[in-house]
C-alpha cells in the first residue's frame, strides 16, 4: 500500500510529541528530523523535502503554537496542511469541453500502464458520469498494443477505433471524426511509448498534438519508479506541455515519494491514481484525503464513495425487506459478498477508517481466503439449496463439500452462521416494530439497507 513506510515513521514521530505535556523548540526540531529522514527514505525529492521541513518547522516553533493548550495537535495540523499543499492543494480533474467530444491524449513510457489506464479512465467516466467514451488505438509500434486495447475495451464495454499499423496522426484525426459522427462525447487517444524518452517519440507526440489539439494531455507515470517518475514528468512537460498526471501502480509502492514530489517539481497536478490491477481500480486524486491517509487519520469519504459506487441501492432495499421478514437467502448473501469484494481489499478499506491499524488486521478473519471459501461453498449448492438452506441434509453436504474441495465442517459452520444471522434479523425486526409503536421512526440504520449480513 502506498506510503506504508512513511505513515509508520511519521506516526512514530507524532507519538513522541503527543507524549509531551509541553513542547519546546528542540522537541519540534527533533520530530522534524525524523520526518525529514522518513520523507527521504520514501524517495521524496531532496529539495521538496528540505522546503517542506523548513516550512513546517518555522510555523511549528512559533511561540503562540508552543504555548497553546494542545501544541502537539497544532504541530500535526501544520504538517497536515503542508502535506495538502505539497500534494497540490485542490483536487484537479479533466475539464469537459463545451462542444463534444472531449479529447484526452494519453502519453507515457512503455511499462507505465498507459494502455490499461487509458481504458480504466474511460471506464470511470462511463460508470460515474454516464459518458460515451471511445478508445482510439494510436500505438502502432508495440506488438499487440492494439489487441490489448481491444481486450480491455471489451471488458469495459467501450468501443475501440483502430486502423491497424497506419500513421498515428491520421488515426487520431480519423478517430475523433468517427466519434463526432457516432455521438461519442469523450475520446481517449492511446499513443505510443518507448522504453526511454527519445526525439522520435516526442516528435510523433508533438505532431499528434498539433493535428488534433487535444483538450487534455494526460501523462501516465509508474509510481514504483520513484524519482524517475518525477524526472519523466518534468521532461514530458518541458517538451509537450502536459495538463496532468495519472500515477499508476500506487498500490505497489510502499514509499510513495513520487506522488509527494511531482506537483512541486513540475507544477502539474496528479489528477488520478491507479490503485490495483482490476479495471475499476482507479480513483480521482484528492490531496486532502491522501494527506489524511499518510498521517494515519483514515479516509472515510473515499470509503463512502466506494460503497456508493459498488452497492446497488435498489438491491440493498430489497435485501433489507427480506431481512426484516426473515426471508434472506444464501443467493442474496452471495450477491452482497460480490459487491463488498468490488470495493477492494479489506486491508485498503480498513486503512480508510480512522484509528484502525489495517496492517495489523490484514491477516485476521476478514482475509480474502475466508471469503473465497464462502463463495465456493455457495456456488457448489443448487439454486434450490441456496433459496432454502434447511433442506441441506448430510448427503447434500457431502456433495457440496466434494464440489468446493472443502470439509463438511466448513459447510456446517457457514450454515450455522447463516441461521444465527437470520434469527438475529428477526429479533431486530421485532424490536423495530415495537419501537415504532412507541415513537415515530424506525430502528436507527436498519431500514436503509443492510448490505453485508455478517
Amino acid at each position: 500500500m502506498a506510503f506504508e513506510g512513511l505513515t509508520e515513521k511519521i506516526s512514530s514521530a507524532f507519538k513522541k510529541l503527543r507524549g509531551q505535556t509541553r513542547l519546546t523548540e528542540a522537541d519540534v526540531k527533533e520530530a522534524m528530523r525524523e520526518i525529514r529522514l522518513a520523507l527521504l527514505e520514501a524517495d521524496v525529492n531532496f529539495k521538496v523535502t528540505k522546503d517542506f521541513v523548513k516550512a513546517v518547522t518555522e510555523q511549528a516553533t512559533d511561540a503562540e503554537i508552543l504555548e497553546s493548550l494542545s501544541p502537539a495537535q497544532q504541530v500535526i495540523k501544520i504538517v497536515n496542511e503542508e502535506l495538502i499543499r505539497l500534494l497540490g492543494g485542490q483536487g484537479a480533474r479533466i475539464t469537459i469541453a463545451p462542444n463534444p467530444p472531449t479529447t484526452i491524449m494519453m502519453v507515457g513510457l512503455q511499462g507505465a500502464g498507459k494502455t490499461t489506464n487509458c481504458a480504466k479512465l474511460a471506464g470511470m467516466f462511463k460508470k460515474q458520469q454516464q459518458r460515451r467514451p471511445l478508445l482510439v488505438a494510436c500505438d502502432v509500434y508495440r506488438p499487440a498494443a492494439i489487441e490489448q486495447l481491444k481486450v480491455v475495451g471489451k471488458q469495459l464495454d467501450i468501443p475501440v477505433f483502430d486502423q491497424g499499423q497506419g500513421d498515428p496522426v491520421e488515426i487520431a484525426k480519423a478517430g475523433i471524426s468517427h466519434a463526432k459522427k457516432n455521438g461519442y462525447d469523450m475520446v481517449f487517444l492511446d499513443t505510443a511509448g518507448r522504453l526511454h524518452i527519445d526525439e522520435a517519440l516526442m516528435d510523433e507526440l508533438k505532431n499528434i498534438k498539433a493535428a488534433v489539439k487535444p483538450h487534455e494531455i494526460m501523462l501516465v507515470v509508474d509510481a514504483m519508479t520513484g524519482q524517475d517518475a518525477v524526472n519523466v514528468a518534468q521532461t514530458f512537460d518541458d517538451v509537450l506541455g502536459i495538463d496532468g498526471v495519472l500515477m499508476s501502480k500506487m498500490d505497489g509502492d510502499a514509499r510513495g515519494g513520487a506522488a509527494l514530489s511531482v506537483k512541486s517539481v513540475t507544477g502539474k497536478p496528479i489528477k488520478y491514481i491507479g490503485t490495483g490491477e482490476k479495471l475499476d481500480n482507479i480513483e480521482a486524486f484528492h490531496p486532502d484525503r491522501m494527506a489524511s491517509r499518510i498521517l494515519g487519520m483514515g479516509d472515510v469519504l473515499t470509503l463512502i464513495e466506494k460503497a456508493q459506487q459498488n452497492f446497488d441501492q435498489k438491491q440493498a432495499v430489497e435485501v433489507a425487506k427480506k431481512m426484516s421478514a426473515g426471508k434472506l437467502t444464501l443467493t442474496d448473501f452471495y450477491e452482497q459478498l460480490q459487491q463488498v469484494k468490488n470495493m477492494g481489499s479489506m486491508e485498503d478499506m480498513l486503512g480508510m477508517i480512522p484509528g484502525i491499524d489495517a496492517k495489523a488486521l490484514s491477516g485476521a478473519q476478514l482475509d480474502g481466503k475466508a471469503m473465497a471459501h464462502t463463495e465456493a461453498i455457495i456456488l457448489s449448492m443448487t439454486p434450490k439449496e441456496r433459496e432454502n438452506p434447511s433442506i441441506i441434509n448430510y448427503s447434500r453436504k457431502k456433495r457440496i463439500a466434494a464440489g468446493c474441495g472443502l470439509k463438511i465442517e466448513e459447510i456446517n459452520k457457514l450454515l450455522k452462521q447463516f441461521e444465527s444471522m437470520q434469527k438475529m434479523t428477526k429479533q431486530l425486526a421485532g424490536l423495530q416494530k415495537r419501537a415504532k409503536k412507541k415513537r415515530k421512526g424506525g430502528f436507527p440504520g436498519f431500514g436503509g439497507g443492510f448490505p453485508f449480513p455478517f
